[in-house]
């Protein structure tokens, strides 16, 4: 299955020069959705994996049944100020300012292996992000799984001595 047929290719979307990406098209077919899952359930499965951590929101919609899939747990990554337990946080910038995310502190033990998951690898900041916080806890991240990854922005570049697993790649 072609995914990028799945793809909807926003042009000048949040902002001029952008060609955004959305993945709503593909979760909206269920066997596109399915497929696609599964076939980051190929790419990963060799790993050993104890819980999937995910970005909010769209790390949701791809960690989750990704979990599922592979019958592990899943913890979310959610903005400051949005976990009801007690958290760590990390700061990371935007394109226009600062944002922070957070993890409960009982979200990953020390020793678990961890795969990230979220729908798109651009500049890589949030899933750096991400990383920090798994460590913070003492998770060993052993990979990290996109559904599309922005060749051109060279996210991989922080993710460095991380696999990185990706379903489709758009310059």
């Amino acid at each position: 299955m072609d995914f990028k047929d799945y793809i909807r290719v926003i042009p000048d979307f949040p902002q001029p020069g952008i060609s955004f990406k959305d993945i709503t098209t593909l979760l909206k077919n269920g066997e596109a959705y399915r497929s696609s899952i599964n076939e980051l359930k190929k790419m990963v499965e060799h790993l050993k994996i104890d819980v999937i951590a995910g970005p909010e929101a769209r790390g949701f919609v791809v960690g989750a049944p990704l979990a599922y899939a592979l019958g592990v747990g899943f913890t979310p990554i959610r903005k400051s100020g949005k976990l009801p337990y007690e958290t760590i946080e990390a700061g990371y910038d935007l394109e226009y300012g600062k944002d922070k995310l957070a993890m409960h502190v009982d979200a990953i033990e020390k020793g678990q292996n961890v795969l990230i998951a979220d729908d798109l690898l651009a500049t890589g900041g949030t899933i750096a992000t991400s990383v920090d916080l798994v460590r913070q806890l003492g998770g060993n991240v052993v990979g990290a799984a996109f559904m599309i990854e922005l060749t051109e922005l060279n996210g991989r570049d922080k993710l460095q001595g991380i696999d990185v697993f990706t379903l489709m790649h758009y310059e």
